[in-house]
């Protein structure tokens, strides 16, 4: 019962997850930042940010994230990113989200662009479009708040070079778990 279980949540996971070869899914999730409250000033002092316009987020008791990104420097596309989670903890559900990560100065960029691992402790409910969570980890605190696409809000600051916003878009999920990041990175041609 609970393999098939963990088989439904990974499909939902994986079908979550639609990537687009569109550039304007980028550019959707950036604009919708860029009018999300405090999110948008980041833009303006930042070295670079890494966009994910989708990422697919599932669980019971053990869970998986993934999400596949664009990377801009200092305004201009240079790279493609994914980033892949395991969680185990309590947690239930199966949610979507869209996430920005602002590096701060060239080394929190250089960080991220080498693929560094992120372990953090989170806690949060995201519920159907409305959602509130909160994160702290070893690169970077986290918060977000969204009641939909057209109006998200969101609050959040540097922490050791490195600011994450996220915006609810769908699903619902319960979770007070570990775990941990991998990011990839990868030039564009």
């Amino acid at each position: 019962m609970r393999t098939r279980f963990l088989s439904v949540v990974i499909f939902l996971l994986l079908s979550l997850q639609v990537t687009s070869t569109w550039a304007d899914e980028y550019l959707d999730t950036v604009a919708t930042f860029k009018k999300a409250g405090e999110s948008g000033s980041f833009f303006n002092h930042s070295y670079g940010y890494a966009v994910f316009p989708t990422v697919g987020k599932g669980g019971f008791w053990i869970g998986g994230a993934y999400g596949s990104g664009r990377v801009y420097r200092l305004g201009s596309a240079i790279g493609d990113t994914t980033m892949a989670q395991l969680s185990i903890g309590f947690q239930l559900g199966g949610q979507a989200f869209s996430q920005i990560i602002f590096f701060k100065d060239e080394r929190a960029f250089t960080e991220f662009t080498e693929g560094n691992f992120e372990f953090a402790a989170d806690a949060g409910v995201v519920a159907v479009t409305a959602g509130a969570n909160a994160s702290a980890s070893t690169t970077g605190a986290s918060a977000g708040a969204s009641a939909g696409k057209n109006d998200a809000t969101t609050v959040g600051r540097y922490h050791k070079g490195m600011a994450v916003f996220t915006i609810a878009k769908g699903g619902l999920m319960y979770e007070a778990t570990v775990s941990g990041q991998k990011f990839s990175y990868q030039p564009l041609r």
